[in-house]
């Protein structure tokens, strides 16, 4: 008996039941995740250091550099859930992350060096990246939580909240500092042709 069978109990509403033969599937589906958002957290790292070096925000270097070191935390804690599992942390090529990455990628590629259009570009980048690491820590918690898993569940919640909480900080940074630079910068590209 793995560590799943072992502390399967559902936390379902007492008007849902999940049915003997879904279990199974569940678990199979939340280990193939894990090992999808393990592959995701990894690339991300690659990620956010092409980031920090393609801005010019020090506060927005600052953050993707956090997020960073922030990200080695995720990834350990991961570790400890294949662990609480007893299943190997191996990680899953992730589609998904890997074609918002090349976007990413593209973004810094296509925007000018130096200028607040790519800080701001950079931003929904980075926040695209959040938003989905956001939906997968979601799904990986409510379905800790079903299999009974609670450990798993309130680590895996962890991770959400500091999603989240980076999420917000992009877009506080977004509007704070990136809106100001980048209006300065269109309105003296509009004072060339009037």
């Amino acid at each position: 008996m793995n560590a799943i069978e072992k502390n399967t109990q559902t936390t379902l509403p007492e008007n849902q039941s999940i049915h003997t033969g879904d279990v199974e599937p569940l678990r199979k589906y939340f280990i193939d995740a894990l090992k999808d958002t393990l592959w995701a957290e990894e690339k991300t790292i690659d990620s956010l250091k092409k980031l920090q070096k393609s801005v010019t925000s020090t506060e927005l270097k600052n953050a993707f550099k956090q997020h960073e070191e922030q990200t080695i935390m995720h990834i350990i804690r991961l570790f400890k859930v294949f662990e609480l599992i007893g299943k190997k942390p191996v990680s899953k090529k992730c589609k998904a992350m890997e074609g918002i990455l090349k976007e990413a990628d593209e973004i810094i590629s296509e925007t000018p060096e130096g200028s607040a259009t790519r800080d701001a570009a950079v931003i929904i980048a980075a926040q695209k990246i959040e938003h989905y690491e956001i939906s997968s820590y979601g799904g990986l918690v409510a379905i800790a939580h079903t299999l009974g898993l609670r450990k798993a569940a309130r680590m895996l919640q962890r991770t959400l909240h500091e999603e989240e909480e980076t999420d917000l900080d992009l877009t506080e940074l977004a509007e704070s500092y990136i809106s100001f630079d980048l209006v300065e910068q269109v309105q003296a590209g509009v004072s060339k042709y009037t």
